[in-house]
């Protein structure tokens, strides 16, 4: 509905539209609480802000759990400002003066869009909205039939509407349109059926098949890049990521602009081949040893939840049997109370109840204590095991990294070596070929020779021992992360337990006291 702006006035989405949209939306006495005790924006999943000429949308970043969003018969412009709704499932936008497909890309959950009457011209920019399955976009002004191919990228799409768009006048539009889309179970409001959908495949077959075959390398190339994704959080958790290879090698002469300059030098390019060698064997040693050493922190971590559920199985188990019995014993204990006549005898009865309810609370109490001193040990062990697995890890390490450094240290005795063989034949103008300008102004005296080799090789051991040091922090934080957690989770599992039993026993000793008996004798 559009609507010329000289005739009534354009609003903007304000605080004041949007809680007096809330209150009206209240029923009854939620409606008169709302307005008493003020409305949590927080709290509200549906909102309908129709008929109320706005222009621009605005003011709705507090609605963050909003399912369903109605913002038709407006005079909207531009789809913005809803990049907080991320659990909306329903948007209407229809009959606004929207222009272009934009503002969309948080709205993940997006299952139905409407955008019917508008002035949108190209489908675009809905990549993110995968989980779309309604998608109305009639009576605007699509006129390429091609461009229904876009929608090909929604695979749960099953319900679109395109009627009254000039596209539509093209006689070939519905078959088109189905043979790209073939999941479509309703265009424009129509069953597609069997019959039409398999015309419309054939008629288009030799259009679709090189669409398919596209698609199918874009999703081979993304399952093998989710797969690479997973290979590489696999060796983070083993701490052992990019060691695999020539990783580190590579960063230590990354940004090393001396050594770029130093392998210009005779016998300095077999020397770091051979170098680089034995340095990427040292790394992928120390790969799949902590690939190894994940393994079995892993078996320890599960061997001890699977003692830990067995104990707690076993004391649920012993707890229920105690109650059982407890119930059993006492079930027939409560109506005889209620159905003597003797004052006395009820009164004894129900002593003898209220100390049997005690019994069974020291009962399940020690039982509780048993089991706590039970996972305390375990989880004794559990530290014992995990800090014996990482000191472990953390020796062998260092002893590799420390090969690592060995390797570079006798690099650069070598290197150093060639260095000042190599400056005392450019003094004498004996060197074999012709150095690049900045190569040769190295070789100048020896300090500046000297101090080129040394920074080198200082980068290099930093790289080296920045990456020791990441390995052994990390294996310490993950140690630190699961013993913690173990202990928690049984702190917190106890305070649960105590809990439960104390609500039992007093609501025990609560229908005890409720329960009717004679009345004393005058």
């Amino acid at each position: 509905m559009s609507q010329l702006y000289n005739i009534i006035e354009p609003n903007v989405i304000s605080e004041e539209m949007v809680q007096k949209a809330v209150e009206e939306q209240s029923q009854d006495e939620a409606q008169q609480l709302a307005k008493r005790e003020g409305i949590n924006f927080k709290d509200v999943t549906e909102l309908q802000l129709s008929f109320r000429n706005i222009l621009q949308i605005d003011n709705l970043w507090q609605f963050e759990n909003l399912t369903k969003l109605q913002l038709d018969n407006n005079i909207i412009e531009k789809i913005e400002a809803l990049e907080s709704l991320v659990h909306l499932l329903w948007l209407d936008l229809s009959f606004n003066n929207i222009e272009v497909i934009e503002g969309l890309d948080t709205l993940v959950k997006l299952q139905d869009l409407s955008l019917y009457n508008n002035r949108i011209s190209k489908i675009e920019h809905m990549d993110a909205l995968q989980d779309l399955q309604i998608f109305s976009i009639g009576k605007n002004n699509l006129a390429i039939l091609e461009d229904v191919i876009y929608l090909r990228r929604f695979k749960n799409l099953r319900t679109l509407n395109l009627a009254g768009n000039p596209l539509c006048d093209n006689e070939q539009y519905a078959p088109f349109t189905v043979a790209h889309l073939p999941e479509l179970v309703y265009l424009d409001f129509k069953l597609v059926s069997d019959t039409m959908r398999e015309a419309a495949i054939l008629k288009y077959q030799y259009s679709t098949e090189p669409l398919k075959q596209v698609e199918a390398q874009a999703l081979a190339q993304l399952e093998e890049k989710q797969a690479k994704q997973n290979e590489l959080e696999y060796h983070k958790t083993a701490f052992v990521e990019y060691l695999n290879g020539s990783f580190l090698f590579e960063s230590m002469y990354g940004e090393d602009a001396e050594a770029a300059k130093l392998a210009y030098l005779p016998g300095v390019d077999d020397l770091l081949q051979a170098y680089r060698k034995e340095f990427v064997s040292v790394c992928e040693n120390l790969f799949n040893y902590g690939l190894k050493q994940h393994e079995k922190r892993e078996a320890e971590v599960s061997d001890f939840y699977e003692s830990l559920h067995e104990a707690l199985t076993a004391n649920q188990e012993q707890g229920r049997k105690i109650i059982l019995e407890f119930e059993n014993r006492n079930k027939r204990t409560l109506d005889e109370i209620q159905n003597v006549s003797s004052y006395d005898i009820a009164e004894s009865k129900l002593a003898e109840y209220n100390e049997d309810i005690l019994q069974l609370s020291e009962t399940l109490m020690t039982l509780e204590m048993q089991t706590a001193d039970q996972l305390e040990e375990l989880i004794k062990d559990f530290e014992r095991n995990i800090a014996v697995l990482v000191s472990t890890f953390i020796e062998n390490v260092q002893g590799m990294m420390a090969q690592c450094r060995d390797l570079e240290n006798r690099h650069h005795e070598k290197l150093l070596e060639i260095s000042i063989n190599t400056l005392e034949k450019s003094i004498k103008n004996e060197l074999d070929k012709d150095l690049p300008d900045d190569v040769r102004m190295l070789f100048v005296d020896e300090t500046t020779v000297v101090n080129a080799v040394n920074a080198s090789h200082d980068m290099h051991l930093l790289k080296i021992d920045s990456r020791e040091g990441d390995i052994l922090s990390n294996a310490r934080r993950w140690q630190a992360s699961v013993t913690e957690k173990a202990l928690q989770n049984e702190i917190d599992r106890n305070r649960n337990r105590v809990k439960e039993i104390i609500q039992y026993i007093d609501h025990l000793q609560e229908e005890l006291e409720n329960t009717e008996t004679p009345e004393p004798p005058e």
